[in-house]
């Protein structure tokens, strides 16, 4: 293995593939965990020119996490950068969501990552490492259906903080980026036939006039894991072309 070893988190589509393809494509080896589309993290693999190695894991499992992270201190020994980007909800209005709906929300995003912080860090001793955290619009902004998922993400947010000062005298830094809306499978999907008009409103709204891509994302998160980055730590970098900047509380 050359380069950095990085842990991506839902790595086989979306920010989190853009993520691992740009670092692969840098030199490093990239383990994408993935729940189950194991065509689309093949794909990945493919792509990423042997430098991605797929590994499976359900997030909401503990003892999955913990086979993840044993499976690459047994490969590669040792962790330079964990990105902790999987997520999901259900997309309901906020006093509809259920007991079960927000246990999944909250293990898929808020306790994954601190298990998967808690298992990289020793790997990350004396490595200078980095945890880089997905966090969302909808963590600062109003987003139909999305309250649940906001409210999570802004508890990664809060972690971020916290773990940056604790973890700042191993030498490991704690970031997160904070995009704006991003055109991804998922979007798409959500949004149905209605994408374009939605996509149309938003590039309208927004001062760089167009839409983020998952590479926009890609580029930021290399760079907050670089060296160049060093001295930036809990720091959440919003990432939407100026979308905050001119939108009031009502965003989208």
């Amino acid at each position: 293995m050359s380069g950095k070893i990085a842990l991506v988190t839902g790595g086989s589509r979306g920010i989190g593939r853009a993520i691992a393809l740009r670092l692969a494509e840098a030199g490093h080896t990239v383990y994408i965990g993935y729940k189950q589309n194991h065509a689309a993290a093949a794909e990945v693999a493919a792509q990423g020119g042997g430098r991605v190695i797929p590994c499976q894991a359900d997030l909401e499992d503990p003892a999955a996490v913990a086979a993840m992270c044993a499976r690459i201190r047994a490969e590669a020994g040792a962790l330079d950068w964990l990105v902790a980007n999987a997520a999901a909800t259900a997309f309901k209005p906020t006093l509809d969501q259920q007991p079960h709906n927000i246990r999944r929300t909250f293990a898929l995003s808020v306790d994954s990552f601190l298990q998967l912080a808690r298992e990289s860090v020793p790997l990350m001793q004396g490595r200078q490492g980095s945890i880089l955290v997905l966090s969302g619009y909808d963590s600062i902004r109003y987003v139909p259906l999305h309250g649940l998922l906001g409210a999570a993400k802004a508890a990664l947010e809060s972690l971020v903080r916290s773990l940056a000062v604790e973890l700042a005298r191993a030498g490991i830094t704690v970031n997160a980026i904070c995009p704006g809306p991003v055109e991804t499978d998922s979007v798409r999907f959500m949004c149905g036939d209605a994408w374009p008009q939605v996509a149309a409103a938003l590039a309208e709204a927004t001062p760089a006039g167009r839409v983020g891509t998952p590479g926009d994302v890609a580029g930021i998160a290399a760079f907050l894991l670089g060296p160049d980055a060093r001295w930036l730590t809990g720091q959440t970098i919003i990432a939407d072309g100026g979308l905050t900047l001119v939108s009031g509380p009502g965003a989208l």
